[in-house]
Formats: structure tokens, sequence, C-alpha cells
């Protein structure tokens, strides 16, 4: 009484996946890359950079921050080495350069050549 036909699809070809199509598909997995690399991985990067340059720039007399918390002075600092930290008065240890998170106070150059 109330049934109407059902009329099938024309057969024809499959519809083909053209490059504009792809891009439209691929347009939010490139966009949340982006977004990515700049709020995630830029600003970190650029924090890697400036602790290194913080670690290469430590002197003789600087006030260091370990990982573990521990606070002392610079005595002796070599370049590419280990640094001797006084934590206490006579107590020296020597710290990994890997292992410093943070410079307190930077000293002034000490000037061991002094003219009597």
């Amino acid at each position: 009484m109330f049934v109407t036909p059902a009329f099938a699809q024309a057969a024809g070809a499959a519809p083909s996946m053209g490059a504009t199509d792809l891009l439209v598909q691929f347009a939010p997995i490139l966009l949340l890359v982006v977004i990515f690399w700049l709020l995630i991985f830029r600003p970190q990067q650029k924090r890697m950079k400036a602790h290194q340059t913080m670690l290469g720039s430590i002197t003789r007399g600087d006030t260091i921050v370990t990982s573990g918390g521990i606070v002392g002075k610079v005595t002796k600092a070599i370049d590419g080495e280990d640094l001797e930290v006084e934590i206490a008065q006579g107590t020296r240890v020597k710290i990994a350069r890997s292992g410093i998170t943070d410079v307190r106070s930077k000293s002034t150059p000490v000037n061991d050549n002094k003219a009597s």
C-alpha cells in the first residue's frame, strides 16, 4: 500500500581522490604539527640552548645550585670538566657541570696576578 519502489544508484566508477581532497584530509594533522612545533618544541630548544650557555659560562666564585638542591661556591672551574664546589667551610666536592640547575650569583673576575 504505502510501499514505494527503491531505485538503485546508477552504477559508475568509484569516486577518485584528487589532490585537493587529500590536502583537505591532511590539513588538520599538518596544522597540529605546526602548533606543536611552535608551542612546545621551539621554546624547549631555546631553554636547552640557554642552559648550555649558562653551564659554559660558570667561573670561579659563582654561587651555584645543583640538581640535588645543594648550594655552594665554585672554587675551581676548568672548561668542559668537573667543578670543585665549596658547600661548607672547608668542605669541597666535585660536581659535574651537567648536575647544575642554576647560577645564583655571578662573581667578578678574580685577578690572581696582583701587582706588588
